[in-house]
């Protein structure tokens, strides 16, 4: 008998062995859920005992010292310009009494918990940043996991509560300091009258323009201080990875604020009605 022809073997296969590229935006989506469970843990282990006091105290000394005088200057300018822009705008439309109650609307709602918020993000999420990132290229974070020690509960949630505790104060300052340029500068500069700015604000204002001030103030915070954490746990590349994790939590923070101020902005206005002239 004759032995079967065997068939000749299939061709290699060009594409077998090799990986398939990710999708787009696959990275992107698998930060964000990385960036979202480090928040969650943080809000889980701020629960937990024992809890760092010390390190609290430490943290929210650290972040105002750094953030107090910029933010009182900063808001002068701000409140300054404010005042003008809103003083002018009024005077073309024949309604200057209401110059008063628009720009300090405008510093409380929008410019006070931005100003705030940039600033922490810019001094002490920074140094939060930089101050994690070094602790991870030293290893430093791999040895409290081997003693047990959770690096999120020890550190990044001291840093958290203090960036939003030192949002809150600083809001109320910035608020104030914003408020006062803005009269200066209204009755000084544009000789507008003290009784009407102050006459317009009693009538426009409502108590809860300053609730969603500090709300904002809260989650600004909150959100400068876990992007903070999450870069500078995750850097890339030793210390030229901590210095590019520093810039991308900066960026990453703007980008992430602006956002989350138009969204509680329209739902506020949605759900508080206005009070009228």
């Amino acid at each position: 008998m004759t032995a079967p022809v065997s068939s000749p073997p299939p061709p290699p296969d060009p594409g077998a062995g090799r990986l398939r590229p990710p999708l787009p935006g696959t990275g992107a989506l698998r930060q964000t859920g990385r960036l979202m469970t480090l928040a969650a843990t943080t809000v889980r282990d701020t629960f937990r005992r024992p809890f760092q006091t010390r390190e609290l105290i430490e943290q929210f000394w650290f972040v105002a010292s750094v953030t107090i005088l910029p933010a009182a200057l900063v808001s002068i300018p701000f409140g300054a310009v404010i005042a003008l822009q809103v003083g002018s705008l009024t005077q073309q439309l024949g309604a200057q009494s209401f110059t008063g109650g628009a720009s300090v609307l405008a510093v409380i709602q929008q410019a006070s918990p931005l100003i705030v918020a940039l600033l922490i993000a810019g001094a002490g999420g920074s140094a939060i940043c930089a101050d994690l990132g070094s602790r991870k290229i030293r290893e430093e974070l791999d040895a409290m996991e081997v003693m047990g020690v959770s690096p999120v509960q020890r550190l990044v949630v001291p840093r958290v509560l203090a960036t939003m505790l030192v949002a809150v104060f600083l809001n109320g300052l910035v608020s104030v300091v914003g408020t006062l340029g803005g009269y200066f500068f209204n009755v000084v500069v544009q000789h507008g009258t003290p009784g009407a700015y102050l006459s317009s604000f009693s009538a426009l204002a409502q108590l809860p323009d300053l609730y969603v001030s500090e709300f904002k103030a809260v989650v600004f915070g909150f959100i400068a201080g876990i992007v903070a954490a999450y870069r500078g746990l995750n850097p890339k590349g030793g210390p030229k990875g901590v210095g590019d994790a520093v810039n991308q939590s900066v960026v990453i923070t703007f980008l992430l604020l602006f956002v989350v101020n138009v969204v509680i902005t329209a739902v506020y206005l949605r759900l508080v009605p206005q009070k009228g002239a």
